[in-house]
């Protein structure tokens, strides 16, 4: 009896293993119990795990910069005596760092992977959001901004405008998919991803106005990426546990 019960409760958290293995690795082991799930979970995996391993790599590669990163590179316009600032430096400057000249930092790699990642992972959510609803003003705007967040991953600071393009696009694009996607989920929900996806946008106004609020340029461009990495998080959550063709 406590057998079943224990496989019970597992089954959850083996399932959701599993739907993360397919994602990533195909495993074939896992298949059956990943197409088990509803067109919606999957996409809620793939978002969910998206965000998270990108929100933890972010932070990993900022230590990495900080700790082994040539301190004031020049023309960085550093000047606080560390290698990285989450305030003076732009968060791309984690897969480049580009003023006068351009620098390779030793976060290089695991920032442009863990972008790259994201998008693909938001575009696979897309692609399972649209069989589960069919509603195309959602998935296509979320689909935008994986394609902006795949870009950023393959176009570091080093491909200059295409850069500068790819992240305009994540930024805009995730802050209204989050606010578009608020028809996708339940009350009180669906106000959380609207008032995420509204301090994206506003932060991104504000960002490209050079209106920094005492923040710097790079913690005025953390608050149009966390609020959208947050909604990520909960949106996928929220989608794991809804089926098919529901919409509140």
């Amino acid at each position: 009896m406590k057998q079943d019960r224990l496989s019970l409760a597992l089954t959850p958290i083996r399932t959701g293993l599993c739907t993360c293995l397919w994602f990533i690795f195909l495993s074939q082991g896992c298949r059956e119990q990943a197409m088990a799930l509803s067109n919606a979970a999957k996409a809620g995996v793939a978002i969910f795990v998206g965000a998270v391993q990108f929100g933890i790599f972010l932070i990993v590669a900022e230590i990495y910069y900080s700790a082994y990163g040539v301190l004031n590179t020049s023309g960085s316009g550093n000047t606080t005596g560390y290698a990285y600032s989450v305030s003076v430096n732009f968060v791309s400057d984690l897969g480049a760092t580009c003023r006068s000249s351009c620098t390779i930092p030793p976060s290089a790699w695991l920032f442009d992977i863990s972008n790259a990642l994201l998008g693909l992972l938001i575009l696979a959510g897309a692609y399972f959001l649209q069989r589960a609803f069919r509603w195309k003003p959602a998935t296509g705007l979320l689909a935008l901004a994986g394609i902006g967040a795949l870009g950023v991953g393959l176009f570091p600071e080093t491909a200059g405008i295409l850069h500068t393009i790819s992240s305009f696009i994540a930024f805009l694009f995730a802050g209204l998919s989050a606010v578009v996607t608020a028809k996708l989920q339940k009350k009180p929900m669906s106000y959380l991803s609207i008032i995420l996806g509204l301090s994206t946008l506003a932060a991104l106004s504000l960002f490209v106005g050079g209106i920094y609020l005492g923040l710097g340029v790079g913690g005025m461009e953390r608050m149009i990426v966390y609020p959208t990495l947050l909604w990520a998080v909960g949106f996928g959550g929220h989608m794991m546990a809804t089926e098919d063709s529901m919409r509140w």
